[in-house]
């Protein structure tokens, strides 16, 4: 989901798809396929074995990967012709394989979690999970293909961005500053495992899971800020920066996106656990496991978001003067610049989280 994160946070990309008449368009890209993906479910019902978990998750998949190629078809207004020539298979392989499959079946799993957590199982009633699952997880696909769709056809136009939320700029990462991230990701796999005691002092099932759900959350997400800190001002300690920064921008970003992403992700593991491999509770070695693994990749992806927007910060003033005539830069430019709440206060973004 890093890709939800940095279009979202970047604020290169997130001006580009929160603009008012993106936005009405992406309604109506989200609301199409969940229709469908009613009457697909309506259909599989009677042709396949729903309530197996594995083929629930499969019918998603299959919904999802059709759902991603045709919303990115929309947001990147061309022929397929020319969608084939221009972006090449492996982005489209991506874009099936991550944001289609991947990302439908995370999705299904979080839906089936959630509602396993408010004690609705879809091990013991399939109808309406199977069906919320299926329909969510192609609402949030077409979202965001038609968001990267849409991305993709600004940058064919001549639009600048330094990060396509594709992946590759994470490899670069990984390759590069190893030391740095090996530290964040050892500190998450440390404060991670702590996310599994306070299960234990809980005897009810699902009063356990909750209760280790908000203790990564909240340990998952803090961890991201600090990491973002860490990325974002590489020559100035991260303590220093979190002291310096508005309370108020402190606990946007540690609500959105890292506490919502802890949640999500540790909400898809024990999917996992529960409905792929089929355990009937969550023990303390898987929460262990779970939360060790949420919060390193919580870290990961924090340190990688403030690195890439440092990156945009540091890289924006260095366009041509031709460029900076251009509106769409000004634009730009005038919401990422560096600038100051008060004396010795700085904020997170500069950009509204819409859309």
């Amino acid at each position: 989901m890093l890709h939800r994160m940095a279009l979202r946070v970047l604020p290169s990309l997130s001006l580009a798809v929160t603009e008012e008449a993106v936005r009405k368009k992406k309604r109506i890209v989200m609301f199409v396929p969940g229709l469908i993906a009613f009457g697909i479910y309506r259909l599989a019902k009677h042709l396949v074995p729903i309530a197996e978990p594995l083929v629930l998750l499969a019918v998603s998949a299959l919904v999802a990967m059709v759902t991603a190629v045709l919303a990115y078809r929309v947001g990147r207004t061309a022929t397929w012709s020319e969608i084939m020539r221009d972006d090449g298979v492996r982005l489209l392989s991506w874009l099936v394989g991550w944001i289609g499959a991947v990302y439908g079946i995370q999705l299904s799993l979080l839906v089936l979690t959630l509602l396993w957590i408010m004690s609705y199982s879809y091990l013991q009633h399939p109808d309406g999970p199977a069906m919320m699952a299926i329909i969510i997880s192609s609402t949030s696909v077409a979202r965001d293909a038609f968001e990267i769709g849409h991305v993709r056809r600004l940058a064919e136009m001549g639009r600048p961005f330094l990060t396509f939320p594709d992946g590759t700029s994470l490899r670069m990462l990984l390759q590069h500053k190893t030391r740095q991230l090996g530290l964040w990701v050892l500190a998450g796999l440390g404060l991670g495992m702590l996310a599994a005691f306070p299960g234990t002092l809980i005897a009810d099932v699902q009063g356990a899971a909750l209760a280790q759900l908000l203790a990564v959350t909240v340990l998952g997400g803090g961890l991201a800020l600090c990491a973002y800190f860490g990325g974002l001002y590489p020559s100035t300690p991260w303590v220093e920066t979190l002291r310096r920064t508005a309370p108020g921008e402190l606990v946007k970003y540690w609500w959105w996106p890292g506490m919502a992403f802890a949640a999500t992700y540790y909400l898809v593991a024990m999917g996992v656990l529960l409905f792929v491999l089929r355990q009937s509770t969550i023990t303390t070695d898987s929460a262990l496991a779970m939360g060790a693994i949420v919060t390193a990749i919580m870290s990961l992806y924090g340190f990688y978001l403030g690195d890439r927007r440092h990156v945009e910060d540091e890289q924006a003033p260095q366009l041509s003067s031709g460029m900076l005539r251009c509106p769409f830069v000004m634009g730009i430019l005038g919401k990422t610049v560096g600038s100051t709440d008060t004396p010795g206060e700085l904020t997170l973004g500069k950009t509204g989280m819409k859309g």
